[in-house]
């Protein structure tokens, strides 16, 4: 086998693994509020007990098993900009996407509080 040849089959081999990681937020709430700082963006398992306002929903999928923290600090900069200070993470879970591996993919709502 020719040497290009190889290099294609590993390029196609490592994108079929890695995938295609996104966060999608849907704006759902009215008004606007001034972008937060994504490093203060809240993650939450469980919905707080102080009020908040809904800001949009938040879709998450194609991180691998292992990328916890690379999810969570991608779901901050996309809801920082809608002036969340919190994404509550209303399900989650795992896709098998063959050889041994896995995909994240997680369903949530940003919140800011009032």
């Amino acid at each position: 086998m020719k040497p290009t040849a190889y290099i294609t089959l590993l390029a196609l081999a490592a994108s079929f693994l890695v995938g295609c990681a996104s966060v999608d937020i849907t704006k759902t709430g009215a008004g606007y509020f001034a972008p937060t700082n994504p490093n203060q963006v809240e993650i939450l398992a469980t919905v707080p007990t102080k009020p908040y306002t809904e800001l949009g929903t938040v879709t998450i999928s194609g991180f691998q098993a292992k990328q916890e923290a690379k999810m969570h600090n991608a779901i901050r900069a996309k809801a920082a900009p809608l002036g969340a200070t919190s994404v509550i993470i209303q399900s989650q879970g795992m896709i098998p996407k063959g050889f041994g591996t896995f995909e994240r993919w997680a369903t949530g709502v940003a919140i800011r509080y009032k």
